[in-house]
């Protein structure tokens, strides 16, 4: 090997680790505050998220279009405070509502050749807001169903990221995602499923078995979800959706694994339990 080539590599590595450095340091900040506004629940919670939310929207119109996205945006946001009005006002599917049709009005403020792409943008943060706010409403359930998404989805990226570097090995999804591999996406699974089965010991009245199952398919949309924003970066030509966490890009490059389990969670959960218990329909089998 080359001179050069020995100088490439460390400083491939350098900035490796040093990214590494600075994602568990903006993990070190974001997590407890995303723990505490669960714990918390409420209106911090609630505006935690709408916080989040606007960010998601963001991040994803000026992707999209740019500058050319402000009105857009503009409409979209406010279908977002009015969704967190309705959450307040305990009216969540009067809340979905508003979503779609912020989403519709989105379209009329958008260039016309990039409608439905902002329109999907609306619905996507839309969904970032309600699926958790949603699941929280739980009085009893609520906060536990919270802390078994995040560990589901923080398993299945901590594990595949680490495993993945480690093992290597065959790629997942090389077009779209060139750095994320088979051994990763399983190993993430697999540590997604151990922590369920620690967490079902702590709930009374549920099936450790069904749990377990739910986190793998969980671990397994939550990496769809990643694959589905890198699909959307690529198509635009974008490295990060923005650069607002250091280490981790923008907030979509950081919860686009949670918006994805967070949405198939609450729907199980409204399947079995109403808006009433989306949590508890999740959690007990």
């Amino acid at each position: 090997m080359s001179d050069a080539d020995h100088a490439s590599r460390d400083a491939g590595s350098a900035a490796g680790g040093h990214n590494l450095a600075l994602r568990i340091a903006s993990a070190v900040v974001l997590a407890p505050l995303a723990l505490g506004a669960a714990y918390v629940g409420g209106w911090p919670f609630l505006c935690f998220w709408t916080v989040a939310a606007m960010a998601v929207l963001w991040e994803w119109m000026a992707l999209i279009a740019g500058s050319d996205s402000r009105l857009a945006f503009s409409v979209g946001a406010v279908a977002l405070i009015v969704v967190a009005a309705l959450f307040e006002l305990d009216h969540p599917g009067a809340a979905i509502l508003v979503v779609m049709l912020g989403a519709l009005a989105t379209t009329i403020f958008a260039p016309a050749e990039r409608r439905l792409w902002l329109a999907a943008g609306v619905v996507y943060a839309g969904i970032m807001l309600w699926a958790p706010v949603l699941l929280r409403a739980d009085a009893v359930f609520g906060f536990i169903a919270l802390i078994f998404l995040f560990a589901v989805v923080w398993a299945t990226d901590i594990l595949g990221y680490f495993a993945g570097r480690a093992i290597g090995g065959r790629k997942l999804a090389p077009s779209i995602s060139p750095k994320k591999t088979w051994s990763g996406a399983i190993a993430g699974a697999a540590g997604a499923m151990v922590i369920a089965l620690l967490l079902a010991r702590f709930v009374a009245g549920t099936n450790w078995i069904v749990i377990v199952f739910i986190a793998l398919m969980l671990s397994i949309i939550a990496q769809a979800g990643d694959l589905l924003e890198s699909a959307l970066k690529r198509r635009f030509g974008a490295k990060d959706a923005s650069q607002l966490i250091p280490g981790h890009g923008g907030v979509m490059d950081r919860l686009d694994g949670f918006w994805a389990a967070a949405l198939i969670g609450v729907l199980i959960g409204l399947a079995r339990g109403g808006f009433d218990g989306a949590a508890r329909g999740l959690l007990l089998w």
